[in-house]
């Protein structure tokens, strides 16, 4: 009966509230505490009539959880005191299953978020996609270029596949682990797909984005739990639009950069799309 918006800014990360709450402690200790991320999930419920929910929670877990230090330093960002920088570095990253066992405190948080939303709204899991992952770990940080990561793709195209499948492995378990714990729909962020180009893109990241969302699925299967809708949304890569849509998911989110009319003609009807507000619209 309504044209929906999709607007998505995890846990209202500008609400007065949120930022009372997260005051109390480091961004990552929030994020192992269940409760807390249990209150800033629902707190822009209390405010909005928002349509679903997102679990608090940080793409960069999943780093942490193969032995790597990261800290949130106030006002720049996620840092990698140690980042990946030679090919030997990935002998320091833990096995990908014993990766996926340190999430527990991810999953306890979604199982109460799901027992306090009582049916409300729908509460969505999410992760970042490997290549976004990677460029974290081996760039130590933020980057307006991410020359280090694209080196390795340049200089160390075996050792960058092998960063990638380290990444998918944990991935799988990890979604696959959200989804049984109350998740109703998974979000994989490909945040910077825009820094690859065509060729990159479709030999780096597309493999192992098509590969997380059928692994999820077998998996989701043989352990007896009801397929839940996935979402890919590759940040400004809108030239990958039509690969996106084959990759095995069932919604495609935009950017503000792509018009969903042209949008929809390219990938057809199997999709559904959302997504296309400019955030910054909001500050308007």
């Amino acid at each position: 009966d309504y044209t929906p918006v999709w607007c998505m800014r995890q846990a209202g990360r500008y609400l007065p509230e949120f930022r009372e709450t997260r005051a109390a402690q480091d961004f990552f200790s929030t994020c192992r505490s269940p409760e807390a991320c249990c209150e800033l999930t629902l707190q822009p419920l209390r405010r909005f009539p928002l349509d679903a929910a997102i679990i608090f929670s940080d793409i960069l877990v999943v780093p942490q959880a193969l032995g790597m230090e990261v800290t949130m330093v106030p006002g720049k960002g996620p840092s990698f005191p140690e980042p990946l920088r030679e090919e030997r570095d990935l002998e320091r990253l833990r096995d990908p299953a014993a990766a996926a066992s340190e999430l527990g405190y991810v999953f306890q948080a979604i199982t109460l978020t799901r027992q306090r939303l009582a049916g409300r709204v729908p509460l969505i899991g999410f992760a970042g996609a490997p290549w976004t992952l990677m460029t974290y770990m081996v760039e130590g940080g933020s980057s307006s270029t991410m020359a280090q990561a694209k080196r390795w793709l340049y200089q160390r195209p075996q050792a960058s596949h092998k960063l990638l499948g380290i990444l998918t492995d944990v991935l799988v378990p990890y979604l696959i682990g959200q989804v049984a714990a109350g998740a109703q729909a998974l979000q994989l962020f490909e945040s910077h797909a825009g820094h690859l180009g065509t060729e990159l893109f479709s030999k780096f990241a597309l493999p192992y984005i098509r590969d997380v969302a059928k692994r999820v699925k077998a998996g989701l299967q043989k352990a007896g739990l009801a397929p839940v809708p996935m979402i890919i949304f590759a940040k400004d890569g809108h030239f990958a639009l039509e690969e996106l849509a084959q990759a095995g998911y069932e919604v495609v989110g935009l950017d503000w950069t792509v018009a969903p009319k042209k949008a929809r003609e390219r990938v057809g009807k199997a999709v559904t799309l959302q997504g296309n507000l400019d955030p910054c619209a909001l500050y308007a």
